[in-house]
């Protein structure tokens, strides 16, 4: 232990930079991983959000977003009289508005207030009573300089923002919410729904129900967790192959930054492992300087670099809070475990060279 310590501290710049390449592989890992489950976190928030366990839509779509679903007339009667306790009607759209001469992209998501369906939390104002009013989304709201009492059109209907929600913005789109009958007007399409959100009746329960709502014609009814999943498979697996690569990348420039420096530290001390060697010491105990030597150089950088991504997320979500990077328990041990697989395989190339040491050839050199 004190042979390692000493290896290392005789060169501090070469530590220093083995600990911060460390560091920065492992940022990059937590950062990575903590930004595809802000945006799982993000598409699934709606459905989190809101009441039911059942999400009833159009015969054949399995998605909550990036399609469109149209259920037919009596489909809500249908699904009560199955045993529903509650049914919850709404009706979505995808919108393309203009804001300060930039497209902006929304989910637009019509509900009744008496019965539910709208913004969970409600920061500012209230909802709409009528339907030229509207809830706006409190970022999309900061980054357009706008507030309660400003006007929005969409699709050449001009609306009031009389509320500003939280939670309901993503680098996607944002969630914005009317009342239903504002979006039937829009789209000419009187009393038409999307999806019903469902919550059984607690003497049939959610898979019994779900088999009974199997006969009800032109729908699907699905959990609300298996809507989720779809939801993050058609959108997560965009992002999530791309965002794996570059936390293996990452992964692999910490294990040979660390490699080259131990290596080094290895090579320029062979004749003093030869020595070792020469009064007796086994290879064993020289893999452990090598191996402890490694471990240090990745703990202290391991430690350091979950430290700097915590504060690297504060300040991405300060400057560009539509960003979500969210932390989990396991994803942090995870990226410690990372740093020691690092040290791990640092430790193989070096423990070669002390291994192949012959003492009579480092004295000749």
């Amino acid at each position: 232990m004190k042979i390692a310590w000493r290896n290392l501290l005789k060169d501090k710049t070469r530590l220093g930079l083995s600990i911060g390449g460390v560091a920065l592989a492992v940022m990059l890992i937590l950062l990575l991983n903590g930004f595809l489950v802000g945006i799982n976190a993000q598409i699934a928030a709606y459905l989190d959000n809101e009441p039911g366990t059942i999400v009833v839509a159009q015969d054949g779509v399995e998605n909550l977003l990036g399609i469109s679903s149209r259920l037919p007339s009596g489909a809500q009667g249908s699904v009560k009289a199955r045993g529903a306790a509650k049914v919850i009607p709404i009706l979505s759209q995808f919108v393309i508005m203009d804001l300060h001469d930039k497209k902006q992209p929304a989910y637009l998501v019509g509900y009744d207030p008496e019965t539910g369906g709208g913004p969970w939390d409600i920061s500012a104002g209230r909802e709409p009573k009528n339907d030229k009013e509207l809830v706006f989304d409190t970022i999309l709201a900061q980054q357009h300089h706008m507030m309660l009492g400003d006007q929005v059109e969409i699709l050449d209907r001009d609306f009031t923002i009389v509320g500003l929600s939280e939670g309901t913005n993503s680098w996607m789109t944002s969630y914005l919410f009317v009342r239903k009958s504002a979006i039937e007007s829009l789209l000419r399409a009187p009393d038409a729904t999307s999806f019903l959100l469902v919550t059984p009746s607690e003497r049939i329960g959610t898979d019994e129900l779900l088999a009974r709502l199997e006969d009800v014609s032109g729908v699907t009814a699905q959990n609300k967790g298996d809507v989720i999943a779809n939801d993050l498979k058609l959108f997560g697996k965009v992002f999530a192959a791309p965002i794996q690569l570059m936390a293996a990348i990452a992964f692999l420039v910490g294990a040979l930054v660390v490699g080259l420096v131990i290596y080094t530290a290895t090579v320029e001390r062979q004749r003093e492992y030869g020595v070792l060697k020469a009064i007796g010491a086994r290879n064993g105990m020289l893999y452990r300087v090598v191996t402890i030597q490694a471990l240090i150089a990745a703990g202290v950088g391991s430690a350091l670099g979950v430290a700097m991504a915590y504060g690297a997320a504060q300040l991405i979500m300060n400057l560009r809070p539509q960003f979500l990077i969210v932390y989990e328990s396991t994803a942090v041990a995870e990226s410690l475990g990372a740093g020691l697989v690092m040290a791990l395989v640092a430790a193989l190339f070096p423990a070669r060279v002390v291994a192949g040491l012959a003492p009579a050839e480092v004295f000749r050199k």
